[in-house]
């Protein structure tokens, strides 16, 4: 038998926590001294102690924990409270590595203000395209609610081009509006477009297979007009760490004596799976 101190540090938790599990009847001792009222505990005892860390561990309430060890939950019960549990860390792990790109993409900015990059920015004019466009709403223009709104998009406009049976005619781009005020502009919305471009002669075919659309769900066709002039800067990685590239064109523009004649597209050049390999030209007209 063990004392209350010893089957605490054999179990690495505190005497105190143990106290608690017995006042609320998850973990009783094996024999209380009637004399002294001195908890002692078996050995056998550690497999259940480990039950219960392992389980809060993972979560659970510590009233959740008593149903499960004596039984009172089923095996396909836990099966599913382990599968939202496992579905509650993983968004809680991508949240956390999200919002840790964005730090160290502004300890990037900070560290390279006095010396941002000249070489890497291209004057250039850009063609005129022809896009099919979905829209949405973001409640802001810094990328975590950016990345939310625009990755959706994209993603449907490609699956309802597959299903018209139409191939995208280059590689997809991104703009940004300021919101009309009945979206929110007033409180810095934006309107996001997310948009890839397509050959004339499979406009018709996207447009029949959008008949059951409502109206504000519809594909648009639009016809961007060519750009004289565009300051554009390629980004490597996901845009979750855009923002020292962003900041790096935007000090060249000023330094250049441009001006800026709205928010910079962005082309995707290449988007694997993986997003840190992600190579993005954004594109910011100009005007002198």
């Amino acid at each position: 038998m063990f004392t209350i101190g010893d089957f605490a540090k054999h179990g690495r938790v505190s005497v105190r926590m143990l106290r608690h599990y017995d006042a609320i009847g998850l973990l009783r001792p094996a024999h209380v001294d009637e004399a002294t009222r001195y908890r002692h505990y078996g050995a056998e005892q550690l497999a259940r102690l480990n039950r219960v860390i392992a389980l809060k561990d993972l979560g659970f309430s510590l009233q959740q924990v008593a149903a499960i060890l004596d039984d009172r939950v089923s095996a396909e019960e836990l099966r599913g409270m382990l599968r939202l549990r496992r579905a509650e860390l993983e968004t809680a792990a991508a949240d956390t590595a999200a919002r840790l790109a964005q730090v160290e993409a502004r300890l990037r900015t900070i560290e390279s203000e006095g010396s941002m990059p000249t070489d890497d920015i291209v004057l250039k004019r850009l063609p005129a395209v022809r896009l099919a466009e979905l829209s949405g709403t973001a409640a802001s223009f810094v990328p975590q609610d950016i990345g939310p709104a625009i990755g959706p998009l994209f993603a449907e406009l490609c699956r309802r081009m597959e299903a018209a049976g139409v191939v995208p005619d280059g590689p997809g781009l991104a703009r940004y509006e300021d919101a009309p005020p009945e979206d929110g502009g007033d409180s810095g919305a934006i309107t996001v477009r997310a948009g890839l471009p397509v050959a004339a002669s499979d406009v018709r075919a996207l447009e029949r297979s959008e008949g059951a659309e409502a109206a504000e769900n519809r594909i648009r066709i639009v016809e961007l007009p060519a750009v004289e002039r565009a300051a554009t800067i390629v980004h490597r990685g996901s845009m979750d760490t855009v923002l020292p590239t962003v900041q790096a064109l935007a000090h060249w523009i000023d330094a250049n004596g441009y001006r800026s004649t709205g928010y910079a597209r962005e082309l995707t050049l290449s988007a694997p799976e993986d997003t840190s390999q992600w190579v993005t030209e954004l594109q910011e007209p100009l005007t002198s």
